[in-house]
């Protein structure tokens, strides 16, 4: 039985996704939950809000001719010649948390993702377009059986290119965090026919493999919901520019990607809103440099005063977050020992 792969997804960069995902992260972890966290994103960003310069550089140095296994990308490599994936070195970050790198080297694989795509719906050999199309899954899944996690946390870079496809079709559960603006807007319009091609192309490649080789992702891509970052709550005009954007959101979601022609579905327009999460200005900076979440700062990081109730508001936002995406993908039993 395969791990649920929840991915965060968005074309619209600059909403604070990859934050969201290292701080659910960290606070899954904290609930009792094993935890893999896998960062797709060849710009790496959730890898170095985790680990430190000093670690990266021994992660990415390929100056030696040993094989390496500590980034995704590692472990991809001998697909694009003649060998097969690599099971990954992960990154224990905690007793229940555990990271597959990212690496800058994954943007050269985009290629070969799109030229296996066609080559899945051929009549000829399929073992190595789907073992290329299926490996993002294949390297999380093997990450999860060496920790046994409850569930696998994938960061994505903000496109719909050959290496989110990938991505996605290795993901049951995705969550959209959305900024309150027109450009978050636009790519929800994107977003959700995207989706839904990428589930139905899949699918007909599941069925031009009847027999396949080894197990392969499902490509469920089911909507959790959406999150609203960066909420403030300033009496100023940029607070009404919010509201106008905010109050259209829920529509163009259920129409987008819930395929909900009348946007209208059996629970409120906001039923598919997980939360909105207001930005810890102050403390973002002072998280990133002792590379903890918000909710974990103390005193002696520099969180004292109004800075303490915040991290305090922050550790009940993230756990009500958390609690409720749980809920929703159907993992409210009590997390494994």
């Amino acid at each position: 039985m395969s791990i649920p792969v929840l991915t965060f997804f968005n074309n619209k960069g600059g909403v604070g996704k990859t934050s969201l995902v290292f701080h659910l992260a960290w606070m899954l972890s904290e609930m009792g939950r094993r935890v893999v966290a896998i960062d797709l994103d060849p710009q790496a960003n959730l890898t170095s809000a985790f680990l430190s310069e000093d670690d990266l550089e021994v992660l990415w140095d390929v100056g030696d001719s040993v094989p390496r296994n500590g980034t995704i990308y590692q472990c991809l490599r001998p697909l694009t010649e003649v060998g097969d994936i690599v099971p990954p070195q992960t990154q224990r970050i905690n007793a229940r948390l555990h990271l597959v790198p990212g690496d800058l080297g994954l943007a050269s694989f985009e290629d070969f993702l799109s030229q296996e795509w066609p080559n899945a719906l051929g009549s000829g050999t399929l073992y190595r377009p789907f073992r290329i199309l299926s490996a993002f899954w294949q390297v999380a899944q093997m990450a999860a059986e060496q920790h046994s996690s409850d569930i696998i946390l994938a960061d994505v870079g903000p496109n719909l290119g050959a290496i989110n496809r990938s991505a996605l079709i290795s993901t049951d559960h995705v969550v959209i965090p959305l900024a309150a603006d027109l450009f978050s807007l636009q790519g929800l319009r994107n977003l959700g026919p995207t989706l839904q091609a990428w589930r139905a192309d899949w699918n007909r490649r599941l069925e031009n493999w009847r027999s396949p080789s080894f197990p392969l992702p499902r490509g469920k891509m089911m909507p959790v919901g959406y999150i609203l970052m960066q909420h403030t709550e300033r009496l100023s005009r940029p607070v009404q520019a919010y509201r106008k954007w905010a109050e259209r959101i829920p529509e163009t979601y259920q129409k987008s990607v819930l395929d909900r022609a009348d946007g209208q579905g059996t629970q409120p327009l906001d039923g598919d809103c997980l939360a909105r999460l207001k930005h810890y200005r102050s403390l973002v900076p002072m998280a990133q440099e002792v590379r903890k979440p918000i909710f974990q700062l103390s005193t002696a990081d520099g969180a004292i005063g109004s800075h303490s109730y915040a991290v305090k508001d922050a550790y009940t936002d993230f756990e009500t977050l958390a609690r409720s995406i749980l809920q929703r993908i159907g993992q409210k039993q009590a997390p494994s020992g």
